[in-house]
């Protein structure tokens, strides 16, 4: 049986497997996952830390999305507390258009800027994920904005597993 990119609910307490999709390795699954209240769309690559930074900062680009700050979180951690921890780097993603039509219905969405992604080595591979935008623009007057920007965080994040 030929692997399939799997798609996650997990709950606090339960996993459920929602949908099967192209074939992929095991270590491509994306997947959904629930902790507490935030879904993120993730998927953990057979990749280096840096391979799967230029990997996603190129799929966003093709979804028009432009990186505008990264953040080392272990660098910085390092630095200000001399602290060691693995790798975890945050990059600000920005779909100009998208942030302005959200500015637009509310400008209180500025807090919500930039997107989060996340880059992080696992025993599997690099993890990237960042948040399912439904769940930080709730209020229906952002549903079709919400489901954009979903589906294009989604495409650049299964392009990874392609």
């Amino acid at each position: 049986m030929t692997p399939r990119i799997l798609r996650q609910y997990v709950a606090a307490e339960s996993t459920v497997i929602a949908a099967t999709l192209s074939p992929i390795s095991p270590t491509q699954a994306t997947t959904y996952r629930k902790d507490t209240h935030m879904h993120a769309i993730e998927i953990v690559v057979d990749l280096s830390l840096e391979d799967a930074e230029a990997a996603i900062r190129e799929a966003l680009a093709a979804q028009g999305f432009g990186v505008l700050t990264e953040i080392d979180i272990a660098a910085t951690l390092k630095a200000k507390l001399g602290i060691d921890r693995t790798p975890l780097k945050i990059l600000g993603a920005c779909n100009p258009t998208l942030a302005h039509q959200a500015l637009q219905l509310d400008p209180s969405v500025s807090l919500l800027l930039p997107c989060n992604v996340v880059i992080e080595p696992t025993d599997g591979g690099t993890r990237v994920a960042t948040v399912d935008p439904h769940d930080l623009m709730s209020d229906p007057r952002f549903a079709q904005l919400a489901d954009d920007a979903a589906q294009r965080l989604q495409a650049a994040i299964d392009s990874l597993g392609a």
